[in-house]
């Protein structure tokens, strides 16, 4: 979501996050992979040049996006809350590393309960649309 507000770089960078973001409680779950593709189609300037591996360590990928402008923290930041909150399962690692992120990229609670918000509302209005069409 926003992925498109990104430069090109960034695009690289987040999608190294969202890689690790997936892996880190193991194999990625079919819900999982299905998110990171529909990411990956958001990002048209660089899904071809993307390879799926790590193009730096994580450690250097979080410090690239702690330079940052706050609204480009606030859309990586969001995006992999979606990660983490498309399969309904939490995995501590996952907690763990987001509140990691939150603290690196200076979100407030109250950006981070906005931007949980903006979760819950596009997942409500996708199953509003659901009900509408199947009905």
């Amino acid at each position: 979501m926003f992925l498109s507000f990104l430069n090109r770089k960034e695009m690289l960078k987040f999608l190294d996050l969202a890689i690790y973001m997936v892996d880190i409680d193991g194999e990625p779950t079919e819900v999982e992979k299905k998110v990171l593709k529909k990411m990956i189609s958001e990002l048209e300037p660089v899904k071809d040049e993307f390879t799926f591996r790590f193009a730096d360590t994580i450690d250097n990928t979080v410090k690239y996006f702690e330079e940052c402008n706050q609204v480009v923290k606030n859309i990586v930041y969001l995006n992999l809350v979606i990660i983490t909150m498309e399969d309904d399962l939490y995995n501590t690692s996952e907690l763990l590393f987001l509140e990691d992120i939150k603290k690196k990229f200076d979100i407030s609670d109250e950006k981070k309960r906005e931007l949980i918000s903006l979760v819950y509302a596009n997942r409500d209005l996708r199953e509003k649309g659901i009900r509408i069409i199947k009905n």
